[in-house]
């Protein structure tokens, strides 16, 4: 069974950095784009970076110059290095990769649980 395992969220403050790491587990045929949501308290969830398997890379307007996604294809990670962090980069970070799980199947959107990053001022 194909999951999202996230991991590297916490509390840091205001200036400060932090690296989030999503792993898939389990056996894929495939996986395509992956990429970074955030969910604000009491708003809607959002795309922060997004990364295909060739490398080209997009990300939110309000993260550019400061966020850096990557990803490790022999070890199907994606990685989303946050720097310079302000208070309402404050959300839950999602993890979300495109998945063929077998040759025939379909591609599929994956979510990991979600990941807490909080930034005090």
């Amino acid at each position: 069974q194909v999951q999202l395992v996230e991991s590297g969220g916490g509390l840091v403050q205001a200036g400060g950095s932090l690296r989030l790491s999503c792993a898939v587990s389990g056996t894929a045929f495939s996986i395509n784009a992956m990429g970074w949501y955030r969910q604000p308290p009491g708003k809607q969830r959002e795309l922060v970076a997004r990364i295909v398997t060739a490398g080209s890379t997009n990300y939110a307007d309000s993260v550019k110059g400061r966020f850096t996604i990557s990803r490790d294809n022999a070890k199907n990670t994606a990685y989303l290095q946050m720097n310079s962090l302000k208070p309402e980069d404050t959300a839950v970070y999602y993890c979300k990769a495109d998945i063929r799980v077998r040759s025939y199947s379909r591609l599929d959107n994956y979510w990991g649980q979600g990941t807490q990053v909080t930034v005090s001022s």
